[in-house]
């Protein structure tokens, strides 16, 4: 029997994490080489963290040449939104923020009412901005190993001039060439840690020092249980019949809407031990604490295909 040498199976994983940050900082350049008017997507959830400080190393010691965007769904965690603020201060960017509730207050959408989910309103919002800031290319830190319908995409995914996605539009990717034209009205989405697992973030995050929000860690927060998820008491997620608020120490294992993104069972305080819980798990971030992906099997596909990111 083969026994592998732990500092060996260190250094390899090192050497993985280096391989997949070098690519992301190409692809991050390139972009930035051939488009006239790209800008990062920001949530403040973890994947967005390393995007930004992928963005910031790979432009060092300049500041990266493109501003941040915002879609605020009105529905955020008060953590995030703190954490964004001083992040982008600190990287001295622009903060684009485009609004749901100014989409709803426009006639844009319509308004989901008390305790109705705006995380699948954020498509025409998303849209709306790009086309008022002209941006022909949005970074996102969407991974593959999310979803099935994220698996489908290419690094630069070509979206039309209605902002939608169609599978069979999109360009051949062979030997890590990638093709960032676009005709008048077309823009990308760029995805430079398509090919990273929850894993590799959560590795990066940890041998790069970098602060997230601290809705990842463990902390105590008045839930309710609700269609098998722990949804945190707030002004948008209302106790109903037969649900009874309490106590619970949890964390986040994504951050998104609070009217629909669910906290975990956990006691991990620490990136390790964060990456300690994540390899026993049997469930995706999102499957296990999206409400909004279980509409159905193709959920995020429909979504895509309506402008999503």
């Amino acid at each position: 029997m083969t026994v592998l040498d732990p500092d060996r199976a260190s250094m390899t994983r090192l050497a993985h994490l280096d391989a997949l940050e070098a690519h992301a900082m190409f692809v991050m350049r390139e972009v930035a080489a051939e488009r006239e008017r790209p800008v990062v997507l920001f949530s403040g959830g973890k994947d967005s963290v390393v995007l930004l400080h992928l963005a910031a190393k790979a432009f060092a010691p300049g500041r990266f040449p493109f501003a941040v965007m915002h879609v605020d769904t009105g529905h955020n965690f008060a953590e995030a939104i703190d954490f964004r603020d001083r992040r982008v201060a600190e990287l001295g960017a622009e903060l684009v923020v485009a609004s749901v509730q100014d989409s709803i207050d426009s006639g844009r959408v319509a308004d989901p009412g008390p305790g109705g989910s705006r995380n699948r309103l954020q498509s025409v919002t998303l849209l709306d901005a790009i086309a008022e800031h002209r941006f022909d290319a949005c970074f996102g830190g969407a991974r593959r190993d999310e979803d099935k319908a994220r698996a489908k995409e290419r690094i630069l995914s070509l979206r039309d001039e209605f902002g939608q996605w169609e599978p069979r539009n999109q360009r051949p990717e062979l030997w890590r060439l990638y093709n960032g034209r676009v005709r008048p009205g077309e823009h990308l989405r760029v995805f430079p840690i398509s090919d990273w697992t929850e894993r590799d973030v959560w590795e990066y995050i940890a041998r790069e020092g970098l602060e997230l929000p601290s809705l990842y860690y463990s902390h105590q927060r008045e839930v309710v249980e609700r269609d098998g998820m722990l949804l945190a008491v707030n002004e948008w997620v209302v106790p109903g019949p037969g649900e009874t608020p309490r106590v619970e120490t949890v964390r986040y294992r994504t951050v998104g809407d609070a009217s629909c993104t669910g906290a975990v069972r956990s006691t991990a305080a620490t990136p390790a031990e964060v990456l300690a819980e994540i390899q026993v798990s049997i469930l995706t971030e999102r499957g296990a604490t999206r409400a909004d992906d279980r509409f159905s099997e193709a959920a995020m596909e429909d979504r895509k295909r309506e402008g999503y990111f």
